[in-house]
């Protein structure tokens, strides 16, 4: 397996001198992140496939994209991959074209050939699809033995529309999925926060899908702007700062939830994931060094299974991380690269959800807040 991570600005290509091991001429896999301005460029696609002529290539905006150890705003970074045994299959749907993002991920899965599938990877729509139901679909159709990561395209912090695109111009509601196959392909994943929960554990007691009404029978806006204090009159901007950790029924594994809005009127909360009446929440705050030291740990996991390094590792965090670390997100990305090592190639982007199994397995999970890590090994 080769990789090389590739920055286009300024209608210029610069290939990151450390990794060069996989030229654009050969590459079978391109995955492409940048801002939602340019990727709705008519012809950046064209520009992408003379650029790398033989690849599937897949898109998704981002709120940042990440260049081996550096972040970059209003760029394009394409990691270029080719395998020397694995095979690759490329799929994509629009959740437009069904009833709910649940069906259209069983269909997304289904697109794929299933024998020796062995891991999924997934760049989907931020905005109109919903992504509890889409790693719901994901889990039903592919089964336990088939791991699933990746993440939500991101629009900056406009939170508006997003755009994903495979091998065609890039649009809203796509939703693309790269599968690997056979026995010399390993994939590795790790998932940390970093967040700290405070206060009193409470019960979701009214919520529909991803609105939260009441908490413990009260009135879930008020106990939250209660808990901030000051930072409630910087609602809803301050809301990123304060996710909530969510235990929902049946699992032990909490997961974090980011709020992405904030309705006075209907004294509500939208949340980027869903939220079941039953759950368990707590309230969680950053800290820089927590949230850097969960990024290592993140990337440590994905080296445990494997003696040597991954040739490539796929970073999604959230645009919640990139807010809190401000002048110092680069931090947790050189974390990671401190824990994987310099040889492996590194790209990715900063998300509106990060799909991962918990580290401790099982299916992939929808997380907010989190370095998600996606690292790729091949066997001899």
């Amino acid at each position: 397996m080769q990789a090389s991570v590739f920055n286009f600005s300024n209608d210029e290509w610069q290939q990151h001198p450390q990794h060069n091991s996989c030229d654009a001429l050969t590459a079978q896999l391109v995955l492409c992140f940048a801002s939602k301005k340019l990727l709705a460029q008519p012809s950046l696609y064209q520009q992408l496939k003379q650029q790398f002529p033989l690849a599937n290539i897949a898109m998704c905006s981002t709120a940042g994209e990440i260049f081996h150890d550096r972040i970059h705003e209003d760029s394009l970074v394409a990691a270029a991959l080719h395998f020397n045994h694995t095979p690759i299959e490329a799929a994509a749907v629009n959740v437009s074209d069904f009833s709910s993002s649940y069906d259209a991920a069983i269909h997304l899965v289904k697109k794929l050939p299933q024998k020796d599938l062995v891991s999924i990877l997934v760049l989907s729509d931020g905005s109109v699809v919903n992504g509890s139901e889409l790693v719901k679909g994901l889990n039903d159709a592919a089964g336990e033995k088939v791991l699933i990561t990746g993440g939500l395209a991101g629009d900056g912090v406009n939170f508006a529309s997003t755009l994903v695109g495979l091998n065609g111009d890039p649009a809203e509601g796509n939703i693309a999925a790269i599968g690997f196959y056979g026995e010399h392909i390993l994939v590795t994943h790790g998932s940390k926060g970093g967040w700290q929960s405070f206060g009193l554990e409470k019960e979701v007691t009214r919520a529909e899908g991803n609105i939260l009404f009441e908490l413990d029978g009260k009135n879930a806006l008020d106990i939250y702007k209660r808990y901030l204090g000051p930072e409630a009159e910087k609602l809803p901007a301050s809301a990123l700062l304060f996710p909530l950790s969510v235990t929902i029924p049946g699992s032990t594994q909490p997961l974090v939830r980011t709020i992405l809005s904030i309705d006075h009127e209907s004294s509500s909360m939208t949340f980027a994931g869903d939220i079941p009446v039953g759950s368990m929440v707590r309230l969680m705050k950053g800290n820089f060094d927590l949230i850097t030291f969960a990024a290592a740990v993140a990337a440590q996991n994905t080296t445990l299974s494997h003696s040597g390094k991954p040739v490539f590792s796929l970073l999604v965090s959230c645009v919640g991380r990139k807010i809190i670390l401000g002048s110092r997100t680069e931090e947790e990305v050189e974390a990671v690269i401190e824990s994987l090592g310099e040889e492996t190639a590194v790209a990715g982007f900063y998300s509106y959800g990060e799909i991962s199994p918990f580290n401790e397995g099982g299916s992939c999970q929808l997380h907010n807040q989190t370095m998600t890590i996606t690292s790729f090994y091949e066997l001899a």
